[in-house]
């Protein structure tokens, strides 16, 4: 079977439409609350340089970061990758999509992170 395209049809399937140069990406900033867990067997030179880079994150990807709420070491309910204690912290952020999901990729690749979890605390409109 031998499909006919127009001269037009033709001209469409071999068009690329290119974004000008000046025109720059736009990205919608969202408050985020996020709890992490860091390993509590770490002294405190090694915490702050491991909430350093979790903090940098956010901030190289156009965030800003609200509020820091250290909650300190406590104990958890039950035994999580053989560890009884962790070291809580909450921060609130304004991010876009792109710097919550590198913060929880480099969460995850961390040995030291035990646990964490972002929520969106604005509502949509």
């Amino acid at each position: 079977m031998l499909i006919y395209l127009s001269k037009f049809a033709l001209a469409l399937c071999f068009l690329r439409i290119k974004k000008p140069k000046d025109q720059r990406e736009v990205y919608i900033m969202k408050k985020y609350e996020i709890m992490y867990i860091i390993n509590a067997s770490l002294d405190e030179a090694q915490f702050t340089a491991v909430q350093d880079r979790l903090h940098q994150t956010i901030t190289n990807n156009q965030g800003t970061i609200d509020n820091v709420d250290d909650w300190g070491i406590k104990e958890f309910a039950y035994e999580i990758d053989h560890m009884k204690k962790g070291h809580y912290v909450v921060i609130n952020v304004t991010a876009n999509n792109e710097g919550i999901a590198e913060f929880q990729r480099l969460s995850r690749i961390s040995n030291n992170v035990v646990r964490i979890m972002v929520v969106k605390t604005e509502d949509e409109k």
